[in-house]
């Protein structure tokens, strides 16, 4: 796979170390157990996966590209490049600026852009008619776009069932970036589109398709979430699920699955060819992975859990959801929240922060599951542990615990 030119301050001395042992040590990513970093008084269980995927280092190498190859110019990110605090703050602080914040609202107006401006992509993509926009302007927006290729995967598909006239069933967040990019290509492609957020929506989605319900309760319920002109007594003959590459996996198939059986049952399996699009292979390789190796974070016998990333971060909650399946989970963007025995952390579903004293139990070794989001620099999980190893009074050096790297057994 290509490698980026990632700034060095995102690497990290401990984590790069990890990555490469388990590189060595299992080449074919066929073992999902963690790494295990003794520190005596502490063990940590690295996630096998974690961190830059290949979508965010290629977003990266391109947006520093971008401000040494247009050094004077005004330079604009449409909206957040990625999720993560941490670089879209290193990016604002050598002078970028965003046009726009995560849900499309307007932060500087687009009235004062011109054909000397530069304006980035970001790694979600962006809506076909900001592209016109943009390059109405005189704007090029391919030279410094970010969209990341697994997302233009999910475009290309979305292009293919549309042909075959396909109403195309989106799992994810309607206000997200990257969905409402995909909404928009699916929209010129298939003409009827509708976004479902999880398996509750699906099936109340289901009973639409199945005329249990009408259209003025579609509309309803569905509000901002389908295209202009759909009717729900022609566009649920043929269907075809894809998604925003964020979401929990395992939760996009079960809704494909879903939608197969009922048109299944409707249809009669001799003819589920013409009613239903096979669109497994929009998944993304980097989500499938963090969250399998987050499965097997769970086969531990740790503590807690640590999860790492941006608090908008759609990638980073689903590992959270899942380590909350076993562990007392705590959800940061930083070491900067820890502060002694007590750790300020993010509640994802009710979009507030918490803070919880004595987090650390006062048992030893203590352990503790780590991992972090895909946007995620690792240089800050490395700051995390050092932190909690400062706080625990761990007894081994890092150049000791290197030297004695296993995985988890």
């Amino acid at each position: 796979m290509k490698t980026f030119n990632v700034p060095e301050f995102y690497r990290s001395p401990i984590i790069s170390k990890v990555k490469q042992f388990r590189k060595i040590q299992d080449p074919r990513k066929q073992d999902n157990k963690p790494t295990v970093l003794d520190f005596s008084g502490v063990k940590y269980y690295i996630a096998r996966h974690f961190g830059f995927c290949y979508g965010v280092e290629n977003a990266i190498e391109i947006a520093f590209k971008a401000l040494d190859e247009n050094k004077g110019k005004r330079i604009f990110l449409l909206s957040q490049m990625i999720h993560n605090p941490a670089v879209n703050k290193d990016l604002t602080e050598r002078g970028v600026e965003f046009l726009q914040d995560t849900e499309g609202k307007e932060l500087i107006s687009f009235d004062t852009l011109t054909s000397n401006d530069v304006v980035m992509i970001p790694a979600f993509g962006a809506p076909l008619h900001l592209i016109k926009l943009l390059e109405d302007k005189g704007i090029k927006t391919e030279s410094y776009n970010t969209t990341c290729p697994f997302v233009e995967r999910v475009w290309k598909k979305s292009e293919q069932i549309g042909k075959t006239n396909h109403t195309i069933i989106i799992h994810g967040k309607y206000t997200h970036e990257e969905t409402r990019s995909t909404f928009s290509r699916s929209e010129q492609h298939s003409g009827a589109v509708v976004v479902v957020k999880d398996m509750a929506e699906t099936k109340l989605l289901g009973d639409f398709v199945e005329g249990k319900k009408s259209q003025e309760e579609f509309e309803k319920i569905f509000a901002q979430k389908f295209s202009k002109g759909f009717d729900i007594k022609k566009h649920f003959d043929k269907v075809g699920v894809i998604n925003q590459t964020t979401m929990l996996a395992t939760e996009t198939q079960e809704i494909a699955d879903y939608f197969k059986k009922l048109m299944v049952a409707l249809h009669g399996e001799e003819n589920i060819k013409n009613h239903f699009a096979d669109t497994r292979d929009t998944l993304c390789y980097a989500t499938n992975e963090n969250q399998d190796a987050t499965y097997g974070l769970l086969e531990t016998d740790a503590d807690l859990a640590i999860v790492v990333g941006g608090y908008n971060s759609s990638n980073t909650s689903h590992l959270v959801e899942l380590c909350e399946r076993k562990f007392p989970t705590y959800f940061i963007s930083s070491a900067s929240e820890i502060n002694g025995n007590s750790i300020s952390h993010f509640d994802y579903p009710n979009k507030k922060q918490l803070s919880t004293a004595n987090f650390l139990p006062d048992k030893r070794p203590l352990k503790i599951v780590i991992t972090s989001g895909a946007s995620c620099p690792d240089s800050l999980l490395d700051e995390v542990m050092n932190k909690i190893n400062s706080i625990v009074g761990a007894t081994k050096s890092v150049e000791e615990v290197l030297k004695n790297l296993y995985s988890y057994s």
